[in-house]
């Protein structure tokens, strides 16, 4: 039965119930007009996934997911550092910044959402671990692994990501040694300030919280404290800048 002879047929209805029948029918087409109206964002955001498998690295395993609004998620797997045989699992929940979430989403626009070949297929360069690019929205959801790819894009997409996972490493370790081993902290700190300086790590801003409980805490020597405040407030370029 079409929509047309149901609603006929409610018309033929006397009195209360033909009026709540018309009401039924005006609600129901109500209904079905706004879920064929909703706009493609109510879906949920686009998201982002890299991740790398490299067995008997530090750490073995992570994954960074960014959605088009900019939230994100990491966690990773392995060895607290390469000479430890403390092992940790570790998850935490960050903000790109605004540059490099838009360098983020256009260059997976530019690598067609990683939907062809990404990988360069040459066998004889050394294996740098199994990666991952996945991208996913209302639309689409592709998917592409590669060991090298010698697609530019790609290519950045990768150092970004990668610069990115080695701040929140930082991240990981400093939460740990914070906990557990705060002589470890100086050394540590000592590497990631080096490493800032130098352009190997980015997203400075998403290991904030754990620098500033090492500045707060009074029972740090105070050349630990004051070196996670000179991290805290430096300017490293954010991955779009680079």
């Amino acid at each position: 039965m079409d929509v047309g002879t149901i609603f006929d047929s409610s018309m033929q209805v006397k009195g209360p119930k033909r009026r709540f029948r018309e009401r039924a029918f005006l609600e129901i087409c109500f209904v079905a007009v706004s879920l064929l109206t909703l706009p493609a964002s109510a879906a949920g955001p686009a998201t982002i996934t890299f991740s790398l498998d490299f067995p008997n690295s530090s750490p073995e395993h992570y994954s960074i997911s960014v959605q088009s609004d900019g939230r994100a998620h990491y966690e990773s797997t392995g060895k607290i550092s390469p000479d430890s045989d403390d092992r940790d699992n570790y998850a935490t929940d960050f903000t790109f910044s605004d540059s490099a979430r838009t360098q983020i989403f256009d260059l997976a626009a530019q690598a067609h959402y990683f939907s062809g070949k990404v990988d360069s297929g040459n066998k004889k360069l050394a294996f740098t671990g199994a990666k991952r690019l996945t991208y996913s929205d209302g639309e689409r959801n592709t998917s592409a692994g590669f060991n090298y790819s010698s697609n530019p894009t790609v290519q950045q997409l990768t150092t970004l990501f990668q610069k990115v996972a080695a701040t929140l490493e930082y991240g990981r370790r400093l939460t740990y040694f914070h906990r557990y081993q705060k002589l470890a902290l100086d050394d540590e700190l000592k590497r990631m300030e080096d490493e800032a300086k130098s352009g190997q790590l980015t997203e400075l801003e998403a290991v904030k919280p754990v620098l500033e409980e090492i500045y707060d805490d009074g029972s740090v020597i105070n050349v630990v404290r004051a070196r996670a405040r000179r991290i805290m407030e430096m300017e490293a370029p954010t991955a779009a800048q680079k």
